[in-house]
């Protein structure tokens, strides 16, 4: 078996390779490149040592068994045997579902959450998004740590479990995403830089050095990270990957490295005949990032859409602190402003920011699908202080409304574990760090961010608590009790909705019209031939929608059609979607 590893300012390198160690040669073709042949089979453990000093994990490790800073081991992915024959699943009128692998059930493995992935497709989702699964230390955390960009954290079940995991998420019709990080690696268990410049100080981000993207010796660094992308969607047969926080990528090259990557993925696609779908998590608001390459853009098949969720969330609770100010003002109006023009920062003052933000979305040539729309993300729950969820505020009849506006929206939709029955557990922030001068240094930095906001220490879950972590995990038994149960048919009959009327996937936002009462907060938006309106006040209200003859499609409570008026009597916090024709 060929080994091969980058290491240009190594003077010789050596392979340990199941208790053999034998010097790797320079690659007479590739500058700054080392190769060895070796007896080796599936399992078979191996690392590097450069210049004389510790066995190192490969960078390129397709499996760490012993965790971030153990041993890699060989992985044989031509041996595994696909059961479900697959053709792939983009994301154009699909309902995504994110997940985290570690909480979505209490056992924490890739097995235990592919035995609940009936639950899934009786909703109605069509993707599963699994948060980052590389390597970090400890069993427990949230995966954005991570190192090892080609292996699967091994306490999830390594390898041979993600295998499973896809193939029984495919054998049901779900496509799988992944979301992979590529803008910084965990302080632990990084061992990429004693191999190459895989981090420069030529940029600065909030977690140090910048990943290399166009420093000397990026190219390779750039090929590494393509290459771990392209591994992940023809090893593991994944449908698409979600790129964390791109805004983070520093790359000042003429060919940005996400342009790269776009092209190198549908390159991939076209060879493996099945689609493959890039969505990036971008604060940049520049509509460029999911605007064609043939047409100047970065590629990107869809991008989340904080704006949305942040008006959203603002109408919802009436929170106005940090980066929610912006959109508080006029919460509705701003809601208005995201479903008929992508963004609400367009090129308009950000108060969070200091200065202008964005720039406008053009309607004529961005279908409404290429952004995410969502009531709750793990972001958005674990990044509070307590990491409580909506439920942990709203009525279930408020909640409705957020179903409502979500899943009936001109957005591509989508949920975070839990939300479609209104889960009462948090989702806490939560690590298993085996240094404890990490540990410390997390927990108190923890506690200092949010000592800024008025948050006595002791009331911060402590990160390191394995507690923190088994009170974020889901509690199967909520979906069947109560309003949990009623709020589970809701997301059933909406998504069902979509699914089945042509006017909710209809991708042209210039087409939405809104109308809403910040006074009385209403809230009514036309999509085609189809009316939807929520109340999100606790008195009744009377919402004009036009069209007569309209009929009830589905409500939260029981609603009267509207009269020849075309006024429609709305109870408190509930939501009715209407067909006119």
């Amino acid at each position: 078996m060929k080994f091969e590893v980058w290491a240009p300012g190594a003077t010789r390198v050596a392979l340990e390779c199941a208790g053999d160690t034998r010097a790797l040669e320079r690659d007479g073709e590739r500058a700054g490149w080392w190769t060895a042949e070796a007896e080796a089979r599936d399992g078979t453990r191996y690392g590097f040592s450069l210049d004389g000093g510790p066995v190192l994990p490969d960078p390129r490790s397709r499996r760490q068994p012993d965790g971030p800073d153990g041993l890699s081991a060989v992985v044989e992915h031509t041996a595994h045997a696909w059961r479900t024959p697959w053709a792939g699943r983009g994301i154009r009128d699909a309902v995504l579902y994110e997940l985290h692998v570690g909480t979505y059930t209490r056992e924490g493995t890739l097995d235990a959450a592919a035995a609940r992935l009936g639950h899934l497709a009786e909703l109605g989702v069509t993707h599963v998004e699994l948060m980052p699964l590389c390597p970090f230390p400890g069993r427990h955390g949230w995966g954005y740590e991570g190192v090892s960009l080609w292996a699967v954290h091994e306490p999830y079940g390594g390898p041979e479990a993600l295998k499973r995991f896809v193939d029984a998420a495919h054998a049901l019709g779900l496509g799988v995403v992944l979301d992979v990080v590529h803008n910084h690696l965990g302080p632990s268990g990084n061992h990429l830089p004693a191999f190459g410049p895989y981090f420069t100080e030529t940029h600065q981000t909030p977690w140090g050095a910048a990943v290399n993207l166009d420093a000397p010796g990026s190219d390779e660094v750039r090929a590494y990270l393509i290459g771990s992308a392209l591994a992940w969607l023809r090893d593991y047969r994944i449908d698409g990957l979600r790129l964390d926080a791109v805004h983070a990528l520093r790359d000042t090259r003429a060919c940005h490295f996400l342009e790269e990557l776009s092209a190198a993925v549908d390159s991939l696609a076209d060879e493996l005949g099945r689609p493959l779908s890039l969505i990036g998590e971008s604060d940049l608001g520049d509509p460029r990032v999911v605007t064609p390459r043939a047409v100047g853009g970065l590629g990107l098949h869809a991008q989340w859409n904080d704006d949305f969720h942040h008006a959203l969330h603002t109408a919802l609770t009436g929170e106005a602190q940090g980066y929610y100010e912006d959109f508080a003002r006029a919460p509705l109006a701003a809601l208005g402003k995201t479903l008929t023009h992508g963004f609400f920062h367009d090129g308009t003052y950000s108060s969070f920011r200091g200065r202008a933000h964005g720039r406008p979305v053009d309607r004529a040539r961005t279908p409404a699908y290429r952004f995410l729309g969502y009531a709750q993300t793990h972001d958005q729950i674990g990044n509070r202080a307590q990491g409580d969820r909506l439920a942990a505020a709203l009525s279930p009849g408020l909640l409705a409304c957020a179903a409502a506006l979500t899943l009936t929206g001109p957005f591509t939709p989508m949920l975070f574990m839990g939300e479609e029955w209104g889960a009462t557990t948090p989702w806490q922030f939560f690590t298993d760090h085996t240094d404890p001068a990490l540990a410390e240094a997390v927990r108190q930095g923890r506690r200092r961010e949010f000592a800024a906001h008025g948050w006595a220490a002791e009331d911060i879950p402590d990160p390191q608590d394995h507690g923190t972590r088994d009170r974020s995990c889901l509690d199967w038994d909520e979906p069947a009790e109560g309003h949990h149960a009623r709020l589970l048919a809701w997301h059933r009959e909406l998504i069902a909705l979509r699914r089945t009327r042509g006017d909710l996937t209809d991708p042209d936002l210039a087409s939405v019209r809104v109308a809403h009462d910040e006074g009385a907060r209403w809230f009514a938006f036309r999509r085609g031939d189809l009316r939807i309106a929520v109340n999100l006040g606790k008195e009744e209200v009377a919402v004009p929608l036009g069209g007569r003859h309209a009929r009830v499609l589905a409500a939260w409570e029981a609603v009267d059609a509207p009269g020849a008026d075309g006024v429609v009597r709305l109870p408190a916090e509930s939501c009715v979607i209407l067909a006119t024709a």
